[in-house]
């Protein structure tokens, strides 16, 4: 039913849909503010990986982990206890957690608090020997491993199209441009070419972070692990067990060998980076597209129902590729979140990294995980107007065959320098027609009207072949998916096959 608040003010508010779960009222409301990368942009798997949910179970995990090994290793703690944590690790008693975080302003010790209550047999070895960041630390750790492990799969998935549309279309001529200005003609799969090999280099930097991630393991207050030194009466190689030991039951490879209290917050910054690279590399794309929407040579998807503009009911606004770019922005800027974070720790360990750790790796992952989906679904779905952009080509061949037309002239019987001054001078005047006239390139009707070329007008066109310009685009981008992506993919088919459904 609806639940009505009374505020003191004056103001009631009737929230219509509201959700009862785990004896907490969550209320669907429109009275406060809600990121927009939770309601709007970010896929469901990746909020799951960032919800509250995920961080306290993981709690209670390494908890779990913990007191399995201190018992391993000779700590008066009995199986009993461990079973008891275990039949309590994901229902997590969160009234209990927060009305005790009123009282004691801790997180952590509210959870312990809470877990003990569900545990009293175990309430007593819960969190043993342990800090806050055994289980904070720890579990950024692993939280942002899953999200590297989702993040890798949707740009794998991205990675399989674009390396499907180069394929496509790695034969379709079109016209390149440097400065955005026209220049030799390159293939519409060569261009994809250049957004895949970026997401290539993206997925490289991806591995290699996400391989090198470790856990903190069990360090103590200031990194020295003295509190467990202690535990164990001195026994140095009782100690030196305690990390590996937790790390394999969490399935890390190992932990970092030194820290403060804290891991080293470079790690985040590493991270962060990758995401910030994947984001470049989607605004280039999306820029390009942008681009190329404008000029009716490609165009991203665009739905039977969708409005373009609410003014102008023609417009096929490239609502998608822009929305990539101004994520993309986001994520970039919020790279700086993490390395200022780094630079600015003091010794072993200050908290005014908490604060904004919680927000920028959450909000990065988010926006890095919206603009993935996009990017699948646009590179899904991108359409190629091939006579448009065949047009283009031919409106500017011309001007890039008059090499070619000279030569032919040449072997007739022209002089060179002549002929050379001559095109010169039709170029200039085919493009003052162009520009000045609006009209299109007279450039092959003036070589033929002139003597000193003695070329007919099929004489001439049999040099304004597109495909005679395109250099070894075709077989560039053969080569480059040959031998760099399709291994890549073929590594890696179980998480390919993902489609994505936009929320707006």
């Amino acid at each position: 039913p609806p639940v009505v608040l009374r505020y003191t003010f004056g103001v009631e508010i009737v929230f219509n849909n509201p959700i009862h779960r785990r004896g907490w009222l969550f209320l669907m409301s429109t009275d406060r503010y809600t990121s927009p990368l939770s309601e709007r942009y970010a896929s469901r798997e990746m909020q799951f990986i960032f919800s509250q949910d995920m961080k306290f179970q993981t709690w209670r995990r390494l908890w779990i982990a913990l007191a399995e090994t201190e018992k391993e290793l000779g700590l008066p703690i009995t199986q009993e206890q461990i079973d008891e944590l275990k039949s309590h690790a994901t229902d997590i008693n969160y009234d209990v957690a927060k009305a005790r975080e009123k009282e004691v302003r801790h997180d952590v010790m509210s959870h312990v608090y809470a877990y003990g209550v569900q545990c009293p047999k175990a309430k007593g070895i819960i969190h043993l020997g342990a800090t806050s960041c055994y289980v904070g630390d720890n579990t950024d750790i692993i939280i942002m491993a899953k999200a590297l492990e989702l993040v890798r799969k949707k740009l794998l998935n991205v990675i399989r199209e674009l390396a499907d549309f180069a394929d496509k279309q790695k034969d379709l001529p079109t016209l390149a441009f440097t400065h955005f200005q026209p220049a030799q003609p390159t293939t519409v799969g060569k261009r994809a070419s250049l957004w895949l090999q970026e997401f290539y280099m993206d997925l490289c930097d991806l591995d290699y972070v996400k391989d090198s991630l470790r856990l903190l393991g069990s360090k103590g207050t200031t990194g020295t692990q003295a509190s467990f030194l202690e535990l164990f009466a001195g026994d140095q190689e009782k100690v030196d067990r305690l990390d590996p030991m937790i790390a394999e039951k969490l399935g890390f490879p190992g932990c970092y060998p030194v820290s403060g209290q804290t891991y080293s917050r470079k790690v985040d910054t590493r991270v962060m980076n990758v995401l910030a690279g994947i984001a470049a590399s989607a605004h280039k794309m999306s820029n390009d597209i942008r681009l190329l929407q404008h000029l009716k040579e490609v165009e991203e998807p665009f739905e039977k129902n969708q409005i373009g503009s609410s003014a102008m009911a023609y417009k096929r606004n490239p609502m998608r590729s822009e929305r990539i770019a101004s994520l993309s922005r986001y994520v970039m800027v919020d790279a700086l979140n993490p390395a200022i974070t780094s630079a600015s720790q003091w010794f072993e360990r200050t908290l005014d990294d908490s604060a904004n750790k919680r927000i920028a790796m959450a909000e990065g992952f988010l926006a890095a995980d919206a603009i993935l989906n996009i990017l699948l679904n646009v590179s899904d779905g991108l359409v190629v107007y091939p006579k448009v952009v065949r047009s283009r080509v031919m409106a500017e061949l011309p001007f890039m065959a008059s090499e070619n037309i000279m030569m032919k002239a040449v072997k007739k019987g022209g002089d060179r320098q002549e002929l050379h001054e001559r095109l010169r001078e039709h170029a200039v005047a085919a493009a003052a027609v162009v520009k000045q006239e609006g009209k299109p390139n007279d450039m092959i009707a003036r070589v033929e009207a002139d003597p000193a070329f003695g070329l007919t007008r099929e004489e001439i066109e049999a040099e304004l072949s597109p495909e005679d310009f395109t250099g070894r685009a075709p077989q560039q981008v053969e080569e480059f998916l040959a031998e760099v992506i399709r291994p890549v993919l073929d590594a890696n088919k179980e998480d390919l096959g993902q489609h994505v459904e936009l929320n707006v």
